[in-house]
This record gives structure tokens, sequence and C-alpha cells, in this order.
């Protein structure tokens, strides 16, 4: 097992450069630097280990927009039970270490939870690093981090009433910047950011974000 993680994290320190999300230049993360080659070496990682597509390589709109409020206001979750769901690059989940919460990052494969120890090791910042589907655990979180996880209808379908039944224990944010499976109700606005991005990953150069407290 630790061989694997170790090998995991090899290829994304071979595959990254150290960058920073436009939104928070303060959190350094090991990113994409072009959008093809990571791809392709993805792909070639998968047919070996069945893994998901790169998606942690990139500090998605929503990541950032959640970042940047922790950043700016600590006090949300200073000294509380932090999940960063489906975490990517971790960018949220640094940030919510940074505002002293006690935080657990929770990825579906390999070389995503690599990707969160190397970035937490090197923000400086202690987490929890938890591989694998946590949908359906209950709950052990007094905050629960989403950043732009209703991209897909299935992804949607799956995790939403579990995420619902959290809403009704503790606080659930959903960043979102537009993505088509967004629920239509049951969301209250908490913040909005503006969040620049680039063509490669999305439809235009800029994504508006908005920060939403999801109801039961």
């Amino acid at each position: 097992m630790r061989r694997d993680a170790a090998a995991a994290e090899d290829f994304v320190r071979d595959n990254t450069a150290i960058g920073h999300g436009t939104l928070v230049p303060e959190i350094a993360l090991h990113l994409a630097t072009e959008i093809t080659p990571i791809w392709q070496a993805t792909e070639a990682w998968l047919a070996e280990r069945n893994v998901e597509p790169p998606f942690w390589a990139f500090a998605w709109p929503g990541g950032q927009a959640l970042a940047r409020l922790l950043l700016d206001e600590p006090a949300r979750v200073a000294g509380k039970r932090v999940l960063d769901f489906a975490a990517g690059c971790g960018v949220a989940a640094i940030a919510a270490a940074r505002a002293g919460a006690v935080v657990e990052a929770a990825e579906i494969d390999t070389l995503a939870a690599a990707a969160l120890r190397l970035n937490a090791a090197l923000n400086g910042v202690a987490m929890t690093v938890t591989e694998g589907d946590v949908v359906g655990q209950p709950n052990r979180w007094d905050v629960i981090l989403c950043g732009d996880v209703c991209y897909e209808a299935p992804m949607t379908a799956h995790i939403l009433p579990w995420l619902r039944g959290l809403a009704a224990v503790a606080e659930v944010w959903v960043a979102d910047p537009g993505r088509a499976y967004l629920p239509k109700d049951g969301l209250a606005p908490l913040a909005r950011h503006a969040v620049p991005t680039s063509l490669e990953l999305e439809d235009r150069v800029e994504r508006v974000v908005t920060i939403h407290r999801l109801s039961p």
C-alpha cells in the first residue's frame, strides 16, 4: 500500500509544477501546466490502475471560491471539524486548515489522494486524507465543503441525498459556478466570487461562483 502511495506521489510530482490559483495566490499547489500531457499520462496510468481523470491537477473555480471565503473569514470554521468533499487539489481544505479547522479531505482515487498529501505538505498544514467514497457515511463534521460537485447527473444523483441528510446536523456549503446539475431548490446564498479561469478549462475567462448553504 505504501509503495503504491509513493508511486502515486512520484507521478504527481513528475507531471505537475508548483502553481497558484488566481483567486488564492497565497496557496501553493501541484498543478498541471498544460492539459493534454497530463491527461495522456493519466490515461496510461488509468489503463494500469483504473483511476479517475486528473481533476485534482487543476484549481477549479468552486474550490478557489471556498478557499477565498475561508482565508478572508477564518472564524467561519476555526476550531470546527471540516470535510472537503471531492477535494480535488485540496485548495479549500488547505484554506480551512489555515483558518484553524480540523480538516479531512476526501477523494476517490490514488492520484488525487497523493496530490492532497503533497499539497498539504507544500503549505505546511495538517489534514487527514481519506481515499475512497465517503458518501453514505454518518456525519462526523461540523462543516462540509463541496466545490464544483454538480457537473454530471450521475454524480449529483449519487451525492445529493447524502448531503441533504448531513445538512440536517451540519453546515453543507456548495460552491457552484453555474454547472448544469446544481439543484434548483434548498440553496441559500452565502457569498459570491468572480474567479478568473482559462479557455483551456472553461468556456469563458471568468466564472462567477456562488457559495450556497444546502438545506435538508
